[in-house]
């Protein structure tokens, strides 16, 4: 009976310590098909690899800018997909959703904000958006200890025939450049501290034997390199944990590609606003 009652104390105790190790992270990003691309693929299965839950949820408007964002607060207006990743792994999809919807669900750990692929090189189409945006989104937000972001996206491949691509010239670094110095200057003008490089973790690949080769339309990510080359870099730094040993990858992803999407996203981590050649 004693032998009975001490077995049944420890797998007590060993299923809440393996409760204890076992994090959670709740991410929200504010975003567009390019937030799709990186947050909803991926990235839950690299934190699981880790022994890390992630919640993750995505306000959707395809193509949506800061100006539009901003505009929807004010008067709360359903124009929202608001997608989420729940701690097991299923998805849920509310349709018709509020800004307000996705931001009060959770008590967030991270929410993330960024700018529409077009604009991202055009600092001018930032505020006074960036600025209003995150004054309300802290205000609303449950977690007071939120920590928010800003997500650099990629620019586009060099034979993109994307409207936009013209505002760069149709130059793929012109456009990088210009996404770079935008993100600097707005991210130290409202105060955001954590930036979530994956425009320079795409441009990083670009430079490798892989080539300009990480889209499937020219602008938004290929469904397995693209999209975890950008979900590498969430991870590494939300975590601050190394991509590089993970072993997770897609099935459709070659072990030496996957090997350079890894190397993509440490690097970029390392130097966001810098393309580092992979070799």
């Amino acid at each position: 009976m004693k032998r009975h009652l001490f077995v049944s104390f420890l797998f007590v105790i060993l299923s809440t310590l393996s409760c204890w190790s076992q994090d959670t992270i709740r991410v929200l990003a504010i975003g567009n098909s390019f937030s799709e691309d990186a947050v909803e693929h991926y990235l839950y299965e690299l934190g699981k690899e880790q022994n890390i839950t992630f919640i993750i949820g995505n306000m959707y408007i395809g193509g949506c800018s800061l100006e539009r964002h901003w505009n929807n607060t004010l008067t709360n207006k359903a124009d929202y997909e608001y997608r989420k990743i729940n701690s097991d792994g299923t998805k849920q999809l509310k349709k018709k959703a509020t800004l307000l919807d996705g931001i009060t669900d959770e008590r967030w750990d991270y929410i993330s904000l960024q700018q529409n692929s077009g604009n991202s090189g055009i600092i001018s189409t930032y505020f006074p958006y960036l600025t209003d945006m995150l004054a309300y989104v802290k205000a609303h937000a449950k977690n007071p200890k939120a920590k928010y972001m800003f997500h650099a996206t990629w620019a586009y491949e060099s034979n993109s025939p994307h409207e936009d691509f013209g505002k760069y010239n149709k130059d793929q670094v012109t456009m990088y450049n210009a996404i770079v110095k935008s993100v600097k200057e707005a991210t130290k003008k409202v105060g955001i501290r954590i930036v979530i490089p994956s425009g320079t973790a795409v441009q990083n690949g670009r430079n490798s034997v892989v080539g300009d080769h990480f889209c499937r339309d020219s602008y938004h990510l290929s469904l397995d390199l693209g999209r975890y080359t950008a979900a590498c870099t969430w991870f590494e730094r939300i975590t601050g944990k190394s991509v590089l040993n993970s072993k997770f990858a897609p099935s459709t992803v070659s072990a030496t590609n996957a090997e350079i999407a890894r190397k993509a996203a440490h690097y970029a981590i390392k130097s966001p606003y810098k393309v580092t050649p992979i070799r």
